[in-house]
């Protein structure tokens, strides 16, 4: 059997009279008659089939379920005359939910730090973080599953059908095995760092950047040797401590402190080595939340 609706006018009339325990002063609290007051009292009993007050010719008292029931309609009423404001609040992005995804080197150093400081000037805004790799943040997105992400790229690639706003640049450095010869060598020479062996992610998960790194080795005559792919950055790093090649990975992977690994860069070739970018992409339509975040990105964004 279902439960009966009950209006909150009911709840309201009810907090009145078990808050007053007067059915006069009650309704002059409500702006009403005392007559309409009594039969919405009893319309109410009814409804819920018990009784609510115990009354007498001189005296008004709560039953035992009136009492129980008080606490709670005032919940019912407090959060209902809060509703209009939640709604106001949600329309302009000050309250609601953002569903963030994420790649794993957001998370090294920016993703912490604009969390930390996006909740601290908008903590009715619930984060919901999701840490995936491109392929699978792009059809995400499409469905809608999630407001927002980070993607790594290669510098000019663009998202088709996604807005979105670069928040990161820096170059690719060079993970070695501590044991490697080039890890203490004096220069790393970039003929001889694309003979090695090479620990890569496929390319169906950061397609222009695998191809940027591919581009560097045709671009002088080689074919990289991939030894081992792996999805995740720290995987990459993990495999490349365990001896099974070099990786190139960005810049802010170096807070990811392996031991058996070294990171350096090939003096003298920055101007050859390909760059990556992290950017943040969106769809047109979003929830109110996302409009904020998009806000606090460009204002974060502006030294990177």
């Amino acid at each position: 059997m279902n439960a009966p609706w009950i209006e909150l006018r009911l709840w309201r009339q009810f907090v009145a009279v078990a808050e007053t325990l007067h059915f006069g002063r009650a309704a002059a609290r409500l702006h009403m008659t005392q007559p309409p007051l009594t039969q919405a009292i009893a319309q109410l009993e009814r409804l819920l089939q018990v009784r609510l007050f115990d009354r007498t010719k001189r005296s008004v008292q709560l039953t035992e379920a009136g009492e129980a029931l008080l606490p709670q309609a005032r919940e019912l009423l407090a959060r209902a005359q809060a509703l209009p404001a939640q709604a106001r609040a949600a329309a302009e992005g000050e309250a609601g939910r953002l569903r963030l995804a994420f790649v794993s080197t957001v998370g090294y150093t920016l993703l912490p730090q604009w969390v930390r400081a996006f909740r601290a000037a908008h903590p009715r805004v619930q984060l919901d973080l999701l840490e995936a790799t491109g392929d699978v943040q792009l059809p995400a997105l499409e469905r809608g599953d999630v407001d927002a992400g980070f993607l790594l790229h290669s510098p000019g690639f663009v998202p088709a059908a996604l807005q979105h706003l670069r928040v990161a640049r820096e170059p690719l450095v060079l993970a070695i095995p501590e044991q490697h010869p080039l890890a203490a060598a004096r220069s790393l020479p970039l003929e001889r760092v694309l003979a090695e062996p090479l620990v890569m992610f496929p390319r169906r998960i950061l397609p222009s950047l695998h191809d940027a790194v591919f581009g560097l080795y045709h671009a002088a005559g080689r074919e990289p040797q991939v030894a081992q792919e792996a999805i995740q950055m720290q995987t990459i790093v993990n495999l490349v401590s365990a001896g099974l090649g070099l990786a190139w990975v960005p810049q802010s992977v170096r807070e990811f402190q392996r031991q058996g690994v070294v990171y350096r860069a090939p003096p003298g070739a920055r101007t050859r080595l390909p760059q990556c970018e992290t950017s943040l992409v969106w769809r047109p339509a979003g929830p109110g939340a996302l409009a904020r975040f998009v806000e606090f990105a460009r204002a974060h964004a502006g030294g990177h």
